[in-house]
This record gives C-alpha cells, structure tokens and sequence, in this order.
C-alpha cells in the first residue's frame, strides 16, 4: 500500500472550499439545510484512483475517527499566461478530490 501522504498531498483551501466544509451548518435555505455531510477538498496524487483516496483520508485523520462517505475527483487542467515580460506560460494541471465524510463527522484543523 502507497504511503497515505503521497496520495493526498495537501488541503485546498479556496472561498469555494470553504463553502462545501459549512453546508452542514447552513441552516437559511431548504435546499442547504438537507445536505447533512460535511465535504473537503484536497489536491491529490495524479495516478491514485477513489479507492485509494478515501483510505488515505481514514489513516491521515484515524486520530479524528472519521468516515469517508463519498469520493468525486476532478482534473483542473493548465491554463495558458502570460509570464514576465510578456513570455508565455502555463499554470500546473492538478487533481483535486471533493470527499464527503458520513454525517456528524468533522476534519478538525490542528
């Protein structure tokens, strides 16, 4: 088994992200106040497939005791930008894993 660190590299923490993690507490529309799981976003390893994601989120947060309910993947791909002095660039192309933990469980941050 692949160490759960290089499978999940880091958190994303982005407005969007943070907007996922308090649904659960979002209590002002009826559509909100259905969603009962909490989800989380992390940037992973490029090759690791859902499986693999989920288990790692387990042995990272075993301290937490949390339950991986769902795993959904997306590749951001690169974007063409403009560089200093106008020389052409791209952005790096990564994989991000939106997990939904079982209701009631919480990632903690330390």
């Amino acid at each position: 088994m692949k160490d759960p660190f290089s499978i999940v590299k880091e958190r994303y923490i982005t407005e969007k992200a943070t907007v996922l993690e308090s649904l659960h507490t979002a209590k002002s529309n009826k559509s909100l106040s259905r969603c009962e799981n909490p989800k989380y976003v992390f940037i992973v390893d490029s090759k690791a497939n859902k499986q693999e994601i989920a288990a790692a989120v387990e042995a990272i947060y075993s301290s937490q005791n949390i339950k991986v309910a769902c795993v959904n993947t997306i590749h951001v791909k690169s974007k063409a930008t403009n560089r200093r002095r106008g020389r052409p660039g791209r952005t790096v192309a990564f994989k991000k894993a939106i997990v939904t933990l079982e209701p009631g469980d919480l990632i903690e941050s330390v």
